[in-house]
């Protein structure tokens, strides 16, 4: 029924339990952690928690609500096991993982619903509204900024979890679109397209473990959205059941009719209603992946590559620029498998490079994707090369791509290790212009290692720009810190996040690109969009949703 199930499902942490970041056969990213945060890593901080440690309250919903929810969505699509309860209660972000080992869930939903239709979903509106219930849509649970976090004053939480509505509904090939049911995760949405020869071209890090309406609720991006654009650029039209009725917007490519409706509803992260499904872009399967690594000898060098490209219509599929600190960490993160001789082989290769002046150590490391028929692959990776070598960057071949694109998914496993072992680590992205573009990186990094190293203490801030766009370009950073003591770990976290999103509103980013917002960044909503703005998104949410029953306390300050 939903992605979550017991035994297979790592609730406390990303991902399956089957599943795991190997760091046996990276022999020098230990050695690397190691030296960078002066911390021995030897030890468990924490250990993974058991559902008999976590203190849960009784479900406040009465027997008469829980009759009436199976009665609607049958026996089975209702839920108040310990399981479901904690696994539906918090999401991904590092605050959440932090809380789950520290075995305290301060506000668990009362129960997990899966509706079939939009017909239950209206029903169960009706109910919350009649006994003061707030509903929380749920996706896959991977968000990292409280989107589905119980929040407010209400007799009862309804986590909405939408897996039963996960199917593909139509593909039209002559229109290049598919009706597609908001419940769907990103492999089961793309095996069913991939068998009509389509993709939806959307690959976020949360692929696995995130689905559409997820998507389209938090306006997100995807690896490749370079070429295939954020999800915003891929809906049509969609359909969201409301408390006051279903918002259902036109299925045509544009429209001048006033402004957008469809736009509203992508980035309401169930503020305002439930997305059930949405008419979407597709692309024929790709028939050519081609990804490569480059080297270039400082940050700034690979930016200017990345603006040229994009400005001059050399648009990549996906293209990725990692800073110094990001370059020597994707280096110790290589695999150190296979036989002795092509390790040597590489030693050798890095030694040459460094000779010409490029460097693992302190130069910037591009990943660039490109996908499509062969002659338009050809085409654009003989003009993207041309113009990175003429502002100096390396051809590394397609090794270093390949094994990028085969292990994109895997990082996201080693913050589970980090966290056990006592490291702070966490993520936070933003966007801004290319006149800006290195000035606010600066300004993020320096507030994030003004944070960190209060007191003498060592952190690692690594940054990659993603994302790219004819006018300016994502940052996407990753900082690492020595976990404060116990107590204390919390607000260690809240000063790094806060120092930068500070820095972000100050210097012209925006506070979120594509994490959505939540509850983390709605504090600084009203800067990002002004005061009249936030009026207007209220006024909207009385119309939709007069009672606030409907994901409470997020998105808005």
């Amino acid at each position: 029924m939903s992605d979550y199930a017991e035994g297979k499902s790592r609730w406390w942490g990303w991902g399956n339990l089957d599943q795991r970041f190997d760091v046996e056969n990276r022999e020098n990213i230990m050695p690397f952690m190691r030296e960078s945060l002066g911390m021995s890593l030897d030890g468990d901080r924490f250990t993974d928690p058991s559902l008999e440690e976590i203190d849960l309250p009784a479900p406040r919903l009465g027997d008469d609500v829980l009759a009436f929810l199976k009665d609607l969505c049958g026996p089975d699509g209702v839920a108040v096991d310990r399981f479901q309860r904690v696994s539906h209660s918090m999401g991904k972000s590092y605050r959440d993982l932090l809380r789950y080992r520290q075995r305290r869930i301060e506000r668990p939903v009362d129960a997990v619903v899966w509706p079939r239709e939009e017909r239950e979903i209206g029903e169960i509106l009706r109910l919350a509204e009649e006994k003061n219930l707030a509903v929380i849509p749920f996706g896959g649970g991977s968000s990292v900024t409280g989107g589905v976090e119980p929040m407010g004053e209400k007799a009862g939480f309804i986590s909405l979890d939408m897996a039963r509505m996960n199917r593909v509904l139509k593909v039209d090939a002559t229109s290049h679109t598919a009706l597609i049911q908001a419940g769907a995760l990103g492999p089961e949405l793309e095996e069913q397209l991939n068998a009509h020869g389509f993709t939806l071209g959307h690959f976020p890090e949360s692929f696995d473990h995130s689905s559409l309406g997820g998507w389209l609720a938090t306006r997100a991006s995807g690896r490749q959205s370079t070429g295939y654009g954020d999800i915003e650029d891929m809906v049509l039209a969609l359909r969201m059941v409301t408390p006051r009725g279903v918002v259902d917007t036109r299925k045509v490519p544009s429209s001048a009719a006033g402004p957008s409706v469809l736009q509203l509803c992508v980035g309401s992260e169930g503020y305002m209603g439930v997305i059930t499904e949405a008419l979407m872009r597709i692309r024929p399967v790709p028939r050519v992946l081609d990804y490569r690594g480059l080297l270039f000898r400082d940050f700034a060098a690979g930016v200017s590559a990345v603006r040229e490209m994009m400005q001059q219509g050399l648009v990549p599929t996906c293209v990725r620029l990692s800073d110094r600190a990001e370059t020597a960490l994707a280096k110790a993160f290589r695999s150190t498998t296979g036989p002795k001789w092509k390790r040597k082989g590489e030693e050798a290769a890095l030694r040459l490079l460094a000779s010409r002046g490029y460097s693992f150590d302190d130069g910037a490391f591009m990943v660039l994707g490109l996908e499509g028929e062969q002659d338009d692959v050809d085409y654009l990776r003989t003009g993207i090369l041309q113009l990175c070598r003429r502002l100096g960057g390396f051809h590394l071949g397609t090794s270093p791509g390949k094994q990028w694109y085969r292990s994109r998914h895997e990082t996201a496993y080693f913050r589970e290790q980090l966290i056990n072992w006592g490291v702070m680590v966490d993520t936070l992205e933003t966007a801004t212009t290319w006149d800006n573009l290195l000035h606010l990186y600066g300004e993020v990094q320096g507030a994030l290692r003004s944070a960190l190293e209060e007191g003498g203490a060592r952190c690692m801030v690594a940054c990659h720009l993603s994302h790219a766009y004819p006018e300016g370009a994502s940052l996407y950073y990753t900082f690492f810190a020595p976990m404060a003591g116990e107590g204390e770990e919390e607000a260690q976290w809240e000063k790094a996040k806060k120092a930068a999103s500070e820095a972000i509103m100050e210097y012209g980013g925006t506070i979120s690109h594509h994490h959505g917002v939540g509850y983390e960044h709605a504090p600084w909503m009203r800067r990002e969009v002004g005061e009249i703005s936030i009026e207007a998104l209220h006024a909207v949410k009385k119309v939709m949703d007069p009672a606030d029953i409907m994901n409470p306390g997020k998105l808005l300050p």
